[in-house]
This record gives structure tokens, sequence and C-alpha cells, in this order.
């Protein structure tokens, strides 16, 4: 009987060591789902890093803007590395999902780059200008629009802008609404194209060599898309989300990121 009961008693330490030894495996490992450009490049650079702290990153890649936060909110994934806080709120509000922000790493300029045409004193009336079609990227796309002299919005409506509220477009200009990851495939199709900053790399565009205009990287309106590493609501604090904002907030990384994207991304920086 003695022996059965050390027997029963070796048995469950041995499976709570085994447990445990799982948790523990399965709490040093981050998930991050991510935007291929800048950000699982980005990541890249923060594994032997956050090797260095315990942990081990993994980073997939998507394509699209949706599925990111999904996968967060499921709880398939730790962390997304792709979006900025005003598509967050707006997804958040959208979906019902419960996202939040647990630290801003970068920022891209928005670009408005040549399509057929090669500046904008070339705008002839009926032109096409092609525009991410998501809520918050249009809207940072015809403010761009408009501070070139192109359209004038409705006064007030900021970053809620479609382009039923343009009030003024003396050239007649269509803006052709489309999927932000593909709007640089449009390049010999519309006078111009405005782009996301990770498209516009992945397209092989410069905003500093490339664009006809972008947003100033010093400007408030850059400064608001920050792009976050996105959580679910209340991991914000957990100490493996935590070490990966730290280690992306690092001299290693700010310095990878200057030297590497050309003024396309831009290291943020806390006031």
């Amino acid at each position: 009987m003695k022996k059965l009961v050390a027997a029963v008693l070796t048995g469950t330490l041995l499976a709570g060591a085994f447990s445990f030894t799982a948790f523990a495996e399965e709490d040093t490992t981050i998930t991050v789902a991510a935007s291929a450009t800048p950000h699982a490049e980005i990541l890249e650079q923060a594994k032997p890093l956050l090797e260095e702290k315990g942990y081990t990153l993994e980073v997939t890649e998507f394509d699209d803007y949706v599925q990111p936060n999904e996968v967060v909110e499921s709880g398939e994934f730790d962390a997304n590395y792709f979006q900025h806080i005003p598509y967050l709120d707006s997804f958040n509000a959208e979906k019902g999902t419960h996202l939040v922000n647990a630290g801003g790493i970068h920022y891209e300029p928005f670009g408005i780059y040549p399509g057929t045409k090669a500046s904008l004193d070339e705008l002839e009336e009926g032109d096409a200008i092609a525009v991410p079609n998501d809520t918050t990227n249009e809207a940072r796309a015809l403010l761009l629009l408009q501070d070139n002299g192109l359209i004038t919005l409705k006064e007030g409506v900021g970053l809620e802008a479609t382009v039923n509220d343009i009030e003024e477009n003396t050239l007649d200009l269509e803006i052709v609404e489309v999927d932000a990851p593909v709007v640089s495939k449009y390049v010999d199709e519309v006078a111009l194209v405005v782009l996301n900053g990770n498209y516009a790399l992945e397209a092989g565009f410069s905003v500093g060599k490339d664009s006809i205009a972008h947003e100033e990287s010093d400007s408030e309106a850059a400064k608001t898309y920050v792009n976050v590493i996105a959580v679910y609501e209340g991991n914000e604090t957990s100490e493996k989300i935590q070490a990966l904002v730290d280690v992306l907030k690092s001299d290693e990384i700010v310095n990878y990121i200057n030297e590497t994207y050309d003024g396309a991304v831009i290291p943020f920086v806390e006031e």
C-alpha cells in the first residue's frame, strides 16, 4: 500500500513538474503577428536581444490589416506589430475587440508618389489618385492631399475624413480607393499614389528620395500615427510584453531603424 501511495505521489509530482516546465517554456516564448516591412524586419533584429533576456521571439508575417488583430484577440498570438493607434481604436470600435497599446515603437511618414505624373504641377483635370481605403489611412491620405493644395475637406473632419467630405476639388480629381497593400500596384494606372510608409518600402520607394510630398517627420500628424505593439487588454503589463517593448525601444533597435530606412521609418521617442 505504501509503495502504491508513493508511486501515486511520485506520478503526481512528476505531472506537476511537467506542467510547470511546459508553462515556463510557453511563458518565455513571445509570438508576434507583423507586417513584413518594416515590422517583421525590426523584430528580426530584436530576436538576439530578447534571447539575452531569456525569451524566444516567434514572428509570423501577415499581408492584411484584419487577421493580425483577430489572432491576438483570440489568444493565438501574444501581440501584433503593424498598426497605429487610430486604426487600433477604429478596429476595436467596429469589431468589439479588446486590444490595447503596449508601447509606441516607430512612425512612418505618409507620402505622395509618382504614378503616370511626376509632379503635382503636371496634374490635369480628371486625373486619378489612388489612396488606401481603410478609414484612418484614407483620412490621412486626404489630409496630405489637402496640405498640398489638391483638395479642400470640410472643416473639422480631421481623422474621420472620407471622399464624401471633399468640399473643393478644382481639378475634379478622381480619388481611387483601394486596399492599402495594393495601392503601389496602381502606379501605371493613376497619376499619383498615396502610400503608407511600410507599403512604400515594400514597393521600393524612399520617402526622402522618391516622394513628391510627405508628412514632415516632426509633425503632430505623423506622431499621431505611431506604430505600436498591440496586445489583449491586461497583457500589456506582463513581463514578456514589457521585455519586448523595452528591446524594441533600445539603442540597438533605434540605431538599426535610423541606419536602415532612410527616413521612411522613424523611432518614436516618448516626450
